[in-house]
């Protein structure tokens, strides 16, 4: 007799695998786990016998499961907001004038830089909280606002505590590349050189599961890239990149020469560049939220990727400057209305193709042997995840096979 932690029956399960359904469908199916992981998953008449009297059983009454969701890039730790300047940018201030106010990425900067351990945990609790009620259950959270070893070990160590102390699983990236500090003015190569020398302190403590570069124009260009790539290959670390944002440098071409996770942001990707990612498995990390928020016109190459099979995830890119939006089912609305993609393409992104570009192949789908993360939500289809925004359809939430609250948490 099988034994099994507990059970959900009369379920519609959108296991997101590629069994030749739309969504991974399994209909009146059943699941069932076993020590936080997923231990059956089919139908009915497939369950084996098990201790019914022993076994939690939730009849689900043909509501839907999916795998948690999964947003794969963030910058969810740092002090401090950017309010203000959008403020001025709408009474008219320019860039410029921001910038001489001392605003911009300086100011979450400073502002990180001046808050304690204590101030940035609270501060990132909220935020993954917000993203918990929505069924996320794993975090992607970068470094690179403080962009000096004591600060970008502060908040990698921040990140950690949160992936003890939180529900939600977080994975560290360091960002040391995220831009030039103040006191490296002219001088990128050797602030460069100084994040080579950060990687190996922090990897030391445990607090770089992959490393992350800035590579553009008002970032940091191919060669500095390469340089912060090769210390990471080095120490065996995964890497990937913010990309052809803001015009097309061959970043993403270079993260695929490294076989790396993910290109990010790509609006100005071309084809030789998605080729070379189709070609490496790299994933290609669509974030509609900052398309938004600037205002960009540039859209990905949506035909491209699709053509090479390249798989495309989608992430909030939560930050306070250019997506300060803490909301991945707004980004799934806007992968679709913006990016045009379908929702099943769209639900891919923060499911199966998001854990990709994480470089975790546990989660983002169901399937016996998969972690027993997945949410129960009350709709028709699955694609009422994507269509409509702000009526929140989460019923149930397990993570690792532990039933979550999300209000208690």
């Amino acid at each position: 007799m099988q034994q099994f932690d507990a059970i959900w029956i009369n379920a519609n399960i959108a296991t997101m695998t590629d069994n030749g359904q739309a969504y991974g469908l399994i209909e009146n199916g059943v699941l069932a786990i076993k020590d936080g992981l997923i231990a059956f998953i089919g139908t009915r008449a497939e369950l084996p016998k098990f201790d019914a009297l022993a076994t939690p059983l939730y009849d689900i009454k043909g509501q839907w499961l999916l795998p948690g969701f999964i947003d794969c890039h963030t910058h969810l730790v740092y002090g401090g907001n950017r309010a203000n300047e959008f403020e001025m940018r709408l009474n008219g201030a320019s860039y410029q004038d921001i910038a001489a106010a001392g605003g911009g990425i300086r100011a979450t900067v400073a502002a990180t830089r001046a808050a304690s351990h204590e101030e940035l945990f609270v501060l990132a609790k909220d935020r993954l909280n917000t993203l918990l009620a929505q069924g996320v259950t794993t975090v992607e959270i970068k470094s690179g606002y403080g962009l000096d070893l004591a600060t970008e070990q502060k908040i990698l160590q921040v990140a950690a505590e949160l992936d003890k102390h939180h529900p939600i699983a977080i994975q560290k990236t360091f960002l040391g590349a995220h831009a030039l500090p103040p006191d490296y003015a002219d001088n990128a190569d050797g602030y460069i050189d100084a994040v080579c020398q950060m990687l190996p302190q922090l990897q030391q403590l445990g607090l770089v599961d992959a490393v992350d570069v800035f590579c553009e124009g008002i970032g940091f260009n191919l060669a500095q890239t390469r340089k912060v790539f090769s210390a990471a290959q080095a120490l065996r670390i995964p890497v990937k990149a913010h990309a052809e944002q803001l015009s097309n440098l061959g970043g993403s071409a270079l993260v695929a020469e490294f076989a790396g996770l993910s290109a990010d942001h790509i609006e100005f990707l071309d084809e030789a560049g998605v080729a070379a990612m189709a070609k490496a498995g790299t994933v290609a990390v669509l974030l509609p939220g900052a398309f938004y928020f600037l205002r960009e016109t540039q859209f990905p190459p949506i035909a491209l990727l699709r053509q090479y099979k390249v798989p495309m995830a989608v992430a909030t890119d939560l930050n306070p400057g250019t997506s300060p939006l803490c909301s991945l089912t707004l980004m799934l609305n806007m992968a679709c209305t913006l990016f045009r993609l379908t929702p099943e393409e769209a639900l891919l992104g923060v499911t199966r193709h998001a854990a990709q570009a994480l470089g975790l192949s546990d989660r983002g789908s169901l399937a016996v042997g998969q972690r027993a993360d997945f949410a129960c939500y009350a709709i028709s289809r699955p694609a009422e995840l994507c269509y409509q925004f702000g009526v929140n359809s989460l019923k149930q939430l397990i993570i690792n096979g532990k039933e979550v609250t999300p209000a208690t948490v």
